[in-house]
């Protein structure tokens, strides 16, 4: 599988906060099955990791991002 972050963490600084309402930068961080991307591919620390997850289930429970992908 093709992921876009195998990278280092690019996407993610420390000046930018992280918010559910960020969808361009949150969909970097699921694959085609909406399905959150572990840490070991993101390379992200534990800490943004968290960040992230929450963010998108924020933005899941809000319906900008879809909980399942239908292909």
């Amino acid at each position: 599988m093709n992921y876009l972050l195998y990278l280092t963490n690019k996407f993610i600084t420390n000046e930018k906060v992280l918010t559910y309402k960020d969808i361009d930068l949150l969909r970097n961080f699921i694959n085609n099955q909406s399905r959150i991307l572990p840490r070991r591919l993101t390379k992200l620390s534990a800490r943004e990791q968290k960040q992230i997850t929450k963010a998108i289930k924020q933005a899941r429970i809000l319906a900008l991002l879809p909980f399942i992908n239908y292909k």
